[in-house]
């Protein structure tokens, strides 16, 4: 049996995407409001960094994977106009459903599907960006899904991953009482379940911190690499660019 990670907890690599699918079907209903309560509402001005360095044009083909509730399908949709695209993408589809319904309270139609960013389901060169937002530490096999992510991007296009990552040395001991105390106590009290956000901490935990991601991207494919700390490196945006 082949083992990774689901938070602390060694498992079945087969079970993992179950596992975190049960996850996201818990947290789905809530999932804005804690993302709101749990970052101080600091989540919207990461994403708002994110968008701003994507640099999205009219015309331009955007896939937004991990998408969830669609905070960035919704800020890409008018920057590419109705000559470009966004197709809003998740494995899990109550996420999926909740951001489609939100898209679609906003007045914005776009292609949304289910699918696994491990196979992603598009031909190749066929995206001038992908975007992943607080995704990615949550694939069973991240280097694979890494090398899809580039397999569908165009020569010259921009892979951004934005997700949690390792936060800086002076802020470790408050970060890991808020992360391991406060958070679990949250989701139980607004979300019905702090199992899932006992999770998400140990989840960030097992990430790769911003150098290995780094190095990952390199490895995956892509030419040029660097990242911005965010927060204190409570969050990161890596920035890769398919040569």
């Amino acid at each position: 049996m082949t083992t990774t990670h689901f938070g602390f907890e060694s498992v079945d690599e087969h079970d993992k995407a179950r596992r975190v699918r049960s996850v996201f079907d818990s947290v789905a209903p809530k999932y804005d409001v804690m993302n709101d309560l749990m970052s101080m509402g600091l989540h919207r001005a990461w994403k708002a960094y994110a968008v701003l360095v994507a640099d999205v044009r009219e015309g331009q083909q955007v896939l937004d994977i991990a998408g969830g509730t669609g905070d960035l399908a919704l800020a890409f949709a008018p920057k590419v106009g109705a000559s470009g695209r966004v197709v809003h993408t998740d494995i899990n589809e109550a996420m999926l459903r909740e951001g489609r319904n939100r898209l679609l309270d906003a007045g914005v139609s776009l292609p949304t599907l289910v699918c696994d960013a491990e196979h992603l389901p598009f031909p190749d060169a066929s995206f001038d960006v992908v975007t992943v937002a607080f995704g990615l530490r949550n694939m069973t096999h991240k280097e694979e899904a890494i090398k899809e992510m580039n397999r569908v991007l165009r020569v010259g296009g921009k892979l951004l991953v934005l997700e949690f990552s390792k936060i800086a040395r002076p802020l470790e001991k408050i970060y890991d009482w808020y992360s391991f105390k406060v958070l679990p106590r949250l989701g139980k009290l607004v979300a019905n379940d702090d199992a899932s956000y006992q999770y998400l901490a140990e989840s960030i935990r097992m990430h790769p911190g911003q150098e290995e991601l780094k190095a990952m991207m390199h490895k995956g494919g892509f030419g040029h690499v660097d990242y911005h700390n965010l927060t204190g490196g409570v969050v990161a945006l890596h920035v890769g660019i398919k040569c």
